[in-house]
């Protein structure tokens, strides 16, 4: 009679993880800049050759400077940093400061959500970017199965920055994150990822300016609708917003 199999004794496969561990990827992950974030990443840091989606709970409130430490390294390669449909104009004394190199930054305007998803499994599929940043919402599974297949061709990271209502909804993203502040920094919740649940938040006290500016700007310009414009036309142009804004300008031509 043949012995028993363990689960234990099966070679290790990319695809196949058990749940009290953290998978291992086919391809390394891109260092975050954050070990204790990059410590509960399977690979070691962002996928690449996978979807990652993160939910912010209010928008600028750190998603871009969070990716800026890898974004930095990326943009040494000879390819672009793509960013589709972003609903700002990315301010570029911002994200030079962050150490990112301008000259490999893309920007793609968008009409409608169909040509947002198109464009972003075109970037995707084209092998000519590092990484692909892409702002979406009403995303139904269909679209986002396609971009994960997308990116599961290529080698490049793929990011979706998602309203914080959907953070719930069922997709084919290998890592989803949602984003929240807090007074001792930018707390991340995973929802999602290749391994074994993590009850509790990570939280980089790094990025606790930018965590907690722009909910206060939110506030008031929810309390003071008639400085609504002026307050986003000059965001990224006040010191104390610059970090806030992490690096997207508001500007009337976005919206």
């Amino acid at each position: 009679m043949a012995g028993i199999l363990h689960l234990a004794d099966l070679p290790p496969r990319s695809d196949i993880w058990r749940g009290d561990s953290i998978a291992t990827p086919s391809l390394p992950g891109i260092a975050s800049g954050f070990a204790a974030l990059d410590a509960e990443l399977p690979g070691g840091g962002w996928p690449a050759g996978a979807l990652t989606e993160i939910y912010p709970e209010v928008e600028g409130i750190g998603e871009f400077s969070l990716l800026a430490p890898a974004l930095a390294r990326l943009a040494i390669d000879d390819k672009w940093i793509a960013c589709i449909a972003p609903p700002h104009l990315p301010y570029a004394p911002a994200l030079a400061a962050l150490g990112i190199d301008l000259s490999r930054l893309l920007v793609v305007r968008t009409r409608s959500r169909a040509e947002t998803l198109w464009a972003t499994r075109q970037s995707i599929a084209s092998r000519a970017c590092s990484a692909v940043l892409c702002w979406l919402a009403g995303a139904d599974m269909p679209s986002l199965r396609r971009l994960q297949l997308a990116a599961e061709s290529s080698p490049v990271m793929a990011v979706l920055f998602r309203p914080s209502s959907e953070a719930r909804q069922a997709s084919p993203a290998a890592l989803k994150l949602q984003l929240a502040s807090r007074l001792d920094g930018l707390a991340l919740r995973i929802l999602k990822r290749r391994g074994a649940p993590l009850a509790a938040p990570i939280v980089l006290p790094q990025l606790q300016c930018t965590a907690r500016a722009l909910p206060h700007l939110a506030s008031h310009l929810a309390s003071n609708p008639a400085s609504s414009e002026l307050a986003h036309d000059d965001l990224a142009g006040t010191p104390s917003a610059r970090p806030a804004a992490a690096g997207l300008h508001a500007c009337r031509a976005c919206r």
